[in-house]
């Protein structure tokens, strides 16, 4: 182990909690390493990996943080490889064949890949050592950006015969720990935590009236001109906005948003790390996965989502251990915005008894299959919260997901059918054929019909896809799959539809409630009286750091009084018909029935839904117009007037 440690990764000694880690995984047992950001807990599954007989499977969120270790482990002479979404088909067929021979030490792959039947058909026949779950928090309801494919990784964990795991995370309250614990059983010894508490960061609090916040952000700036620095902030038309003040007040600054394209997103990461460009003015789409040590500020010009997510970006500074400085422009002023997106992942009772009908409808075939992005706007639910309902109703018993496959599979000949036919003989000669045979062919591309070779040929269609996959390994036909179709076992059909419906949305409502609650966590945080330091650690379990941590604004004496919002005109003296006249008479148009108050209210705080894309909602007046009010207000306001209509 510390060989390993000094001839590949060129390290001296471990950092804390490594060699814990490490030791835990080469002795066959499952682990998880909750350190903080920076702290190194990639080397945790990386040295490990060296060492194991078998492939270690690494499951990653973001393609970024699959970039930039993939970049690190080619320099160590390691050989890695991940499957992405950016790859071609040929590029992806290439790393598995690695995988396949033995070659690939690591592969990286996104949570999603393990839901495609080819992949999970491939990891079938390759021996893994380790399965590594990175930002493991995401497998928790109780963390902060909770992912509900990520519930399915203990069952992956099994059928692909995985012997140990082992988790990593940066961000992981006692509540979230003792939930990743149990879902992959893991030893209490076996959780190994280095504590919360960074010395080095500077922790301020600011207290500053919207109106002044660019101001102060410029004056802040102008005196660390050159210095590395990340400004955060909510949304993507303010990074937009605030890097052109920032350029317009002589600081160089580039905006960094996921509605950018991929290359100009590329160009200035590239550009950041290489140190050609010292500013980045970005959402929370930026940062997961940078590992630049000398970062000296990290500024939130908004405020953050939950005290994670601040202390996941504050993480980012001063990974080299020197001074680094984390300030909040605090004000109350954009906390309607925050809460609005929590609002906005709630779906509607109608939404989720949709679902159920769907469900009940399939019952009989004993499965269901569906399209996820059809069946989000049918029940005009939001892909990620569908998600959640879909897993909700797993953990329930009530369906089991069985596979994904691609609706379509079409293939272009590289050569003619008739050579491919002569590399056969007997019986796959026949099989071949009918493929050939039954595929239908438009100019270039034959698409597959999975049912015709079912019916004459008796022909599974893993067999189809298998043969298929290595028609294309061997160069003979170019292949392409479309359209997911999920296919889910239904266990049991008898329930009560409107009773279970009920059930599920008071369990959004809950979790809407909680992450409400968690945002004014975080202010409380930043108003706190005690040292932010110690608080902080104290949030994540942490009892170990100091009482006072001597580089917070509450130990320099300063206790941010948080300013009030600006007062908004009283809504009793909004127009409710030329707010929501012309969305209502659409909604009409196209559904044949009023909105609901839930509608009407989320047109008003502009949060969108699928429904809203296929009415246009964005090009009617009054769409958002209401965003910086409370949610509840504007709902209680809507409802009113609404009832008025029905009644007329």
């Amino acid at each position: 182990m510390h060989n390993t440690l000094e001839q590949v990764f060129g390290y001296p000694q471990f950092r804390p909690g490594q060699e814990a880690a490490v030791s835990a995984v080469l002795a066959g047992r499952s682990a998880a390493a909750i350190f903080p950001t920076g702290s190194g807990k990639s080397l945790c599954y990386q040295l490990p990996a060296v060492l194991l007989p078998n492939l270690t499977l690494v499951v990653s969120p973001l393609l970024a943080l699959m970039q930039d270790q993939l970049a690190f482990l080619q320099r160590h002479g390691i050989a890695a490889g991940s499957i992405d979404s950016a790859q071609s088909r040929d590029e992806a067929s290439a790393v598995m064949a690695r995988a396949k021979s033995g070659e690939l030490k690591i592969l990286m792959v996104s949570v999603e890949r393990l839901k495609n039947e080819r992949f999970r058909h491939f990891l079938q026949q390759v021996p893994i050592s380790l399965l590594v779950v990175d930002e493991a928090h995401c497998i928790s309801e109780w963390g902060h950006n909770f992912r509900p494919d990520y519930l399915k990784l203990p069952d992956y964990q099994r059928q692909f015969n995985i012997p140990q795991a082992l988790l990593l995370t940066a961000t992981a309250t006692p509540k979230v720990i003792a939930d990743m614990q149990a879902k992959f059983a893991i030893d209490a010894d076996d959780v190994v935590t280095t504590g919360f508490y960074r010395p080095n960061l500077n922790l301020l609090v600011e207290p500053v009236p919207g109106a002044d916040k660019r101001r102060r952000l410029v004056e802040w700036m102008s005196e660390r001109t050159g210095q590395p620095s990340i400004v955060y902030v909510t949304l993507q038309k303010t990074a937009e906005h605030i890097g052109e003040h920032l350029n317009r007040n002589g600081i160089q600054a580039e905006a960094y948003h996921a509605g950018l394209p991929h290359d100009q997103r590329e160009g200035i990461q590239k550009r950041f790390m290489g140190g050609q460009s010292n500013c980045i003015v970005a959402t929370i789409a930026f940062g997961m996965g940078i590992d630049k040590s000398d970062i000296r500020n990290v500024v939130h010009f908004d405020l953050p989502k939950s005290i994670e997510n601040y202390s996941q970006e504050i993480g980012r500074a001063g990974r080299d251990g020197q001074p680094s400085d984390c300030l909040v422009l605090a004000n109350r002023d954009s906390l309607n915005v925050l809460e609005n997106f929590v609002y906005g992942d709630t779906p509607e009772l109608d939404g989720i008894r949709y679902v159920l009908d769907e469900l009940q409808a399939a019952a009989a075939d004993g499965q269901w299959e569906f399209l996820l992005g059809p069946l989000a706007d049918h029940s005009n639910i939001r892909q990620l919260p569908l998600k959640t309902l879909l897993v909700q109703l797993e953990l329930r018993g009530i369906i089991a997901p069985r596979y994904a496959y691609y609706a379509e599979y079409r293939f272009k000949y590289l050569q003619e059918p008739e050579a491919l036919l002569a590399r056969f003989e007997g019986e796959r000669r026949d099989f071949v054929a009918a493929i050939i045979q039954t595929s239908s062919r438009a100019r270039t591309w034959a698409t597959v019909n999975f049912d015709a070779l079912y019916e004459q040929h008796q022909a599974e269609r893993s067999r189809v896809v298998k043969a298929l996959d290595y028609f294309q390994e061997k160069g003979w036909v170019e292949l392409e799959s479309k359209q997911m179709t999920e296919v889910y076992a239904v266990l049991q059909s008898g329930f009560d539809s409107d009773a279970l419906s009920r059930e599920l949305h008071g369990g959004f409502i809950r979790h809407e409630q909680t992450e409400v609650a968690r945002i004014h966590a975080m202010l409380e945080l930043f108003a706190t009286d005690r040292c932010m330091g110690f608080r902080l650690a104290e949030y994540f379990g942490d009892q170990n750091a100091p009482q006072q941590c001597g580089h917070c604004s509450v130990c320099h004496g300063h206790v941010a009084r948080l300013p009030a919002p600006p007062e908004l005109p009283a809504l009793v003296d909004k127009n409710f018909e030329t707010l929501c006249g012309g969305f209502i008479h659409r909604h009409q148009q196209h559904t044949g029935s009023i909105p609901s108050t839930e509608r009407v209210t989320r047109f008003l705080c502009g949060i969108s839904v699928p429904l809203f894309t296929k009415l246009k909602t964005r090009s009617i007046a009054g769409f958002g117009v209401l965003e910086d009010y409370p949610y509840a207000e504007v709902r209680d306001w809507a409802a009113q007037h609404l009832a008025g209509l029905s009644i007329a």
